[in-house]
């Protein structure tokens, strides 16, 4: 079974999320904030991550480019989705597998998500 971590403070967000990819039948881990986020990436080695860019304590960007620079965690797949709007060339650089604005309009992000982990 895929694992599919989400990183978000608003707990609505994560609710959403796991409601809809366990009907999906992902296994779905969460975390309120960057730091709890990045310890779990760690820990778990998740197959995607769902991240929020506004979050107390350690940001969107800060947990992205930790990822990005570590061997052992570069090659996960990062969707952001986040509510501030025009942040596409800033995690292209950093390497993100697409970005998705709040409120999530359809079903773009579940698309992606099957594509990239199936």
């Amino acid at each position: 079974m895929k694992k599919i971590l989400v990183v978000d403070d608003d707990v609505n967000v994560v609710k959403l999320f796991q409601k809809r990819l366990e009907s999906s039948g992902y296994a779905v881990i969460s975390a309120a904030d960057g730091e709890d986020g990045l310890r779990k990436v760690r820990e778990v080695k998740p197959d995607l991550v769902l991240l929020d860019v506004m979050m107390p304590g350690m940001d969107g960007f800060s947990v992205v480019r930790e990822i990005k620079s570590d061997p052992e965690l570069k090659s996960i797949p990062v969707l952001i989705v986040t509510a501030k709007g025009d942040l596409g060339d800033i995690f292209r650089m950093e390497g993100v597998a697409g970005i998705f604005d709040k409120p999530l309009q359809g079903d773009e992000v579940f698309a992606k998500i099957r594509q990239l982990v199936g």
